[in-house]
């Protein structure tokens, strides 16, 4: 169990490399916490630094999410353990070590540790995001409508309660570190995607 356990510390240490980050330093960008929004995530990078940027930024954030939980997944069966490295992979994201604790939003990396934990979860989050954002073109609201609707698309896919946990813990934080968006939402100020 205490083998086990280092999991959870590895996949925060993990969820701490920030894509932003690596990549706006690699491309010559500035630092993605000093513009646009402030949030060192792909929607962000977007922004200021364009599509191949924001693409690549986006594709690390999953896949350390993934990475994180396929590893756990080999190496334990522990429900418990597995739904700790889900939560502690999007919270390194969130809470990087690494940067000061100061992280994105993590809804890439919840995409990817949720679609590598129980991959209709995931699907049905990719979704959802796509549809809100193809439909209105807010991403923030994509990834809070996807926060709210996860937890639901866990209890029907996954009927156990670590991973439902997990989720729920996922979800709240999603909203929380969007609680800006939200705010801008109402007041008819957020971005829209492309703008």
């Amino acid at each position: 169990m205490v083998i086990e356990s280092l999991l959870i510390v590895l996949a925060y240490l993990l969820g701490s490399v920030s894509g932003a980050m690596l990549i706006s330093k690699m491309m010559g960008l500035s630092d993605p916490r000093t513009q646009g929004s402030g949030n060192p995530g792909a929607t962000n990078v977007l922004r200021y630094g364009g599509k191949k940027a924001a693409l690549i930024t986006l594709i690390l954030d999953i896949l350390k999410g993934v990475i994180a939980v396929l590893i756990a997944k080999l190496l334990t069966s522990s429900a418990i353990i597995l739904a700790g490295v889900t939560i502690a992979v999007f919270v390194g994201h969130l809470y990087p070590i690494f940067f000061n604790f100061q992280g994105g939003k993590g809804v890439a990396t919840a995409f990817g540790a949720l679609v590598a934990l129980v991959w209709q979860v995931g699907l049905a989050a990719l979704v959802t995001w796509l549809s809100i954002a193809l439909l209105l073109r807010y991403s923030s609201l994509a990834a809070i409508v996807t926060a709210i609707s996860a937890p639901l698309y866990m209890f029907w896919f996954a009927p156990i309660w670590e991973y439902q946990i997990a989720s729920i813990i996922i979800s709240i934080l999603l909203i929380w570190r969007h609680r800006s968006n939200i705010h801008k939402l109402m007041a008819g100020q957020e971005s829209k995607i492309g703008k």
